[in-house]
């Protein structure tokens, strides 16, 4: 029983660390759900929650891997288009050249990851700056799925495909909700046990002391773009699937999105700092706060208004406590 009860202790410790720098947003969460619960009768419910966690669930896979890409001191500002050229790509095999989903699935995403690949390596054996990088790989992304169909959208999948997002198991997940915390604890638990994990932050800290310090910086650099690019794709599989059809105007600023998650959950921007943890936290804040504005019957325009507002406040708090 003590080695169990340390094996526990071992585990919990563990995982800690990835919530370091997210208390404040951890409190910020707690008050949010606090005031939403007596704004609104609505919102205290079983139904209501899990509405929130089928709302969340592209945005949670999707910003797991810009966390990683962050944490190195990167961005990606390509992973929206990703999302919908995985999406054209696995509609066009599936429905116009017949391929079966077991197939276009694997396909789909591995289109998705190679958009990755091409922007590490422009990165690291080109030294294109990362924001240049994956604006270039955006536009470039964005412009086939376009091309794909001539912008027009796919429907014709599977019953089953869209039924993962519609059933819930035991009366509570979606198969694709379950699929976003399959991603979440494989994130965490890399990023906390693995060697590959606490090399991301050795190298958003100093790249170039990682460099001495014997880290292959260009390998990890172009494997993070991958992971973040599959983890796109993957979030693409996810949209379709709730959608039950796909159209290249898909994922339109959803990486402004994923970024404004990771800082509100305390990732630093400049790399270094913050985790996987942090950003699920940011993921329910903008989950929460956007389903909340909704039962007030707050307007679109105003919402974007109230998340800049906040992500304005996540920084702010990130510089304060820098300066501390």
């Amino acid at each position: 029983m003590l080695v169990a009860a340390k094996e526990k202790q071992g585990i919990v410790g563990g995982l800690l660390p990835s919530l370091r720098g997210a208390t404040g947003p951890l409190i910020g969460l707690i008050v949010l759900c606090l005031f939403l619960t007596f704004a609104t009768d609505k919102f205290l419910s079983i139904r209501n929650f899990l509405n929130v966690l089928d709302q969340i669930t592209v945005l949670g896979v999707m910003a797991v891997g810009m966390t990683l890409v962050i944490l190195i001191g990167g961005i990606d500002l390509a992973v929206g288009s990703v999302m919908a050229l995985a999406m054209m790509v696995l509609g066009y095999l599936h429905v116009v050249a017949g391929v079966p989903m077991g197939l276009a699935i694997p396909l789909a995403l591995l289109v998705a990851s190679l958009n990755g690949l091409v922007a590490g390596l422009l990165i690291t054996r080109f030294n294109v700056p990362a924001f240049i990088a994956t604006l270039a790989m955006m536009s470039i992304a964005r412009g086939l799925a376009n091309m794909i169909t001539d912008g027009q959208q796919i429907i014709g999948f599977p019953t089953w495909f869209n039924m993962m997002a519609i059933v819930r198991f035991g009366g509570f997940l979606t198969l694709t909700v379950a699929v976003m915390v399959v991603v979440f604890i494989v994130g965490l638990l890399y990023q906390r046990y693995r060697h590959g994990g606490r090399v991301l932050y050795a190298i958003g800290g100093n790249a170039e002391v990682a460099r001495l310090a014997g880290i292959n910086v260009q390998r990890a650099t172009v494997l993070v773009y991958v992971v973040c690019s599959f983890l796109a794709g993957l979030a693409g599989m996810v949209l379709a699937a709730r959608l039950d059809s796909v159209q290249p105007s898909s994922g339109v600023s959803y990486e402004l999105d994923a970024i404004a998650a990771v800082v509100i959950g305390g990732t630093s921007l400049s790399g270094g700092t913050g985790g996987i943890g942090g950003t699920i936290i940011g993921v329910l804040i903008i989950g929460v706060l956007r389903n909340g504005l909704n039962l007030l019957s707050v307007s679109p325009f105003m919402q974007q208004v109230i998340i800049g507002a906040v992500i304005v406040l996540a920084v702010t708090a990130e510089t304060y406590r820098k300066r501390k």
